[in-house]
């Protein structure tokens, strides 16, 4: 009989990092890396630069480990934002289109284990349930990195409807996930 597998301590590591501890990055590495990839890939569509980028998550992550707040969310969360954060500030930089990946396939596709696979699913069912159009400025925001004037342009409606439609679709999906 096989011991049951010991939950992966994220804030751990991460605390381990600001304590200069490299093995802890490392393992971070070991555990998400191929994850963290997959995200860039699909956000910059080119392994070579998913691959410098990657690296440089990881830098941020090593060096950034002191600003992670648990009290915000949990440590593999934030890890996925400062990946996905240093590609769109990347595309940004260099003009380039961020591409419409939606998050719904993502989250399907990423097979998180356990409480993560939990939270993915929930956030799964409650993006759904949105009507297209709110659904479509959730994730351009908030995957895409999209300003509310580009999703205004992008969808061709008012600046004003894009705002109530974000601000009444984020109501909706913390009631979701209650």
């Amino acid at each position: 009989m096989s011991l049951p597998e010991q939950p992966f301590d994220y804030e751990a590591h991460l605390a381990a990092c600001i304590r200069g501890e490299r093995q802890a990055l490392h393992q971070l590495y070991l555990r998400e890396g191929a994850r963290l990839y997959g995200v860039l890939l699909r956000l910059v569509r080119e392994p070579a630069l998913a691959e410098d980028l990657l690296h440089d998550a990881f830098v941020r992550i090593w060096t950034g480990a002191g600003g992670f707040d648990p009290a915000r969310g949990s440590g593999r969360g934030w890890m996925f934002s400062v990946t996905r954060h240093l590609a769109l500030n990347y595309l940004r930089q260099h003009r380039r289109e961020v591409h419409d990946d939606s998050v719904l396939e993502w989250v399907a596709s990423e097979q998180p284990a356990g409480e993560d696979a939990v939270q993915a699913a929930r956030i799964h069912l409650c993006l759904e349930q949105l009507p297209l159009q709110r659904r479509a400025c959730i994730l351009h925001a908030y995957v895409d990195g999209f300003s509310h004037a580009q999703i205004a342009r992008r969808l061709e409606v008012p600046l004003g409807t894009v705002k109530a439609w974000i601000k009444r679709s984020l109501v909706a999906l913390r009631e979701c996930m209650g």
